[in-house]
């Protein structure tokens, strides 16, 4: 039985190193080449992990010796990468988010589909020991049955440190694009599919002034939501309270993700990161414990969701990290701005079929 998978990345900036420091571990993917549209930058990240090849991106989709494309480009890109790599008959996996579009996510998984190939997404934070060791509390029972959770990232945003922030405050970006697919993604593994969101968006703060780089100085016009809140009624019926905020300059002292239940309360670590103490407090006790990670897992293990794909693929099985997932985040990504705008709750069409995902034990 064939046991890996060849692989090429397109996209080599700064997180392409992550993906193919921990894929050059892996047991199941090979990278043999990597693409960018600057053909130095392919060439440097060719030299700097022992790559094979650094070709142009049309050479690298040309290749039959490649079967899984690695789309590590700028969001805006994703979407027409992912139907480039499939049109060339490869399975794909993203980083987040899907598309910078629901039409756009649509057509890569009807695509996919036809073509009978895969697509995954990032993130895949949520396979980490972090969300997976919440996941087997509420397995357990230890909560009860969980009825409401709340999930915040609240800060200044990048402008500070960034030296190119300007496309986090263009359509397409903003915080809930950015970092909403971490929380949203956590949410769908521990509470199952979202039925509808209800939300009001706004950007408090027009413009912004970089801050760090060659462009510091210089004003960002704001032309995105730079602060949503809202609520999300799940399929299971528990209810979560979400912000997701750039407009908060003073800091905020919120937990990252908080999931209630009828027994007791689960405190989560930042779903950006793989790991992280879970705490946990039962109904009726002052005490605060730590449970015990089900697994040992390292802070940034990006690309955990590309090997478990491969490794699905050649096994027959569905993978966790899925376009199917991600286009159902991606929907209520944007029933928050929809909501706003129309003031109503906005129904999700898509149904992800959260059953059919592997118990935490499956996953050990």
């Amino acid at each position: 039985m064939k046991t890996k998978m060849k692989a090429g990345i397109i996209g080599c900036g700064n997180i392409s190193a992550i993906y193919l420091e921990n894929l050059k571990k892996s047991d199941t993917v090979e990278v043999v080449a990597c693409a960018d549209m600057v053909q130095e930058r392919a060439a440097a990240r060719a030299a700097e992990f022992a790559i094979a090849n650094a070709f142009s991106v049309n050479e690298l989709l040309a290749d039959p010796e490649i079967e899984l494309v690695i789309n590590l480009t700028i969001p805006g890109s994703h979407a027409a990468i992912d139907i480039a790599a499939l049109e060339a008959g490869k399975h794909v996996y993203a980083e987040k988010p899907l598309a910078t579009s629901l039409a756009d996510g649509k057509h890569v998984l009807e695509l996919a589909k036809s073509k009978n190939l895969r697509v995954g997404s990032a993130p895949d934070t949520f396979l980490g020991s972090g969300i997976q060791t919440a996941k087997a509390a509420i397995e357990a029972g230890m909560i009860g049955k969980p009825v409401a959770a709340t999930a915040f990232m609240m800060g200044g945003g990048p402008e500070g440190w960034h030296p190119d922030p300007e496309f986090f405050y263009a359509p397409g970006g903003g915080p809930m694009l950015d970092m909403g697919p971490y929380y949203l993604t956590a949410l769908v593994e521990l509470m199952g599919p979202i039925d509808r969101v209800s939300a009001s968006v706004g950007a408090q703060i027009p413009t912004r002034i970089i801050g760090a780089g060659p462009k510091a100085g210089q004003q960002i016009p704001v032309k995105t939501p730079t602060h949503l809140a809202g609520t999300i009624d799940f399929e299971q019926r528990a209810i979560a309270t979400m912000i997701m905020s750039f407009d908060i300059q003073g800091g905020a002292t919120l937990p990252w993700i908080e999931i209630y239940g009828t027994a007791g309360t689960l405190t989560l670590p930042d779903p950006n990161f793989f790991n992280g103490e879970v705490k946990l407090r039962r109904t009726g006790s002052d005490e605060i414990e730590t449970l015990t990670s089900v697994f040992e897992c390292g802070q940034n293990e990006r690309g955990l969701g590309v090997n478990d794909m491969a490794k699905s693929i050649l096994e027959g099985r569905s993978h966790r990290a899925d376009g199917a997932l991600a286009y159902h985040v991606l929907e209520a990504m944007y029933a928050f701005q929809t909501s706003s705008l129309e003031g109503r709750h906005v129904v999700l069409e898509s149904k992800y079929e959260y059953d059919r995902q592997l118990k935490t034990s499956e996953l050990v």
